[in-house]
């Protein structure tokens, strides 16, 4: 008579899972909030600090760049170390996620969240 609901109790291991999988998500997201990278340009003449999330949190210029004719090339040191600091960002968020979701059986390089 209750031979149909064998597949509950899969469905309730499928419901822990997935809510122990939310909260390594919820954690992960603190953590990448705290973690830090940083880019760098111009032989680290420039230096961009970022949140493995990707948030600008610093930015250090060496003051030996302060020249009025250079002000392009100081622009441009500076938007480099930005983008440096964001890839080493993203890097780090998906090395954390593949961490995370590598006991899951999902396909490799498929993206969380969805």
């Amino acid at each position: 008579m209750l031979k149909g609901l064998g597949g509950l109790g899969d469905m309730a291991k499928m419901m822990k899972a997935a809510q122990e999988m939310q909260g390594k998500m919820a954690e992960m997201q603190e953590e990448m909030e705290r973690v830090t990278v940083t880019g760098e340009s111009g032989a680290g003449l420039v230096k961009a600090t970022a949140t493995a999330k990707g948030e600008l949190t610093a930015l250090d210029i060496d003051p030996s760049i302060f020249v009025a004719s250079e002000k392009e090339v100081v622009e441009d040191l500076i938007l480099a170390a930005i983008k440096d600091a964001q890839s080493k960002a993203n890097e780090r968020a998906q090395s954390e996620m593949a961490k995370m979701t590598e006991g899951l059986g999902l396909p490799p390089g498929m993206k969380l969240p969805f």
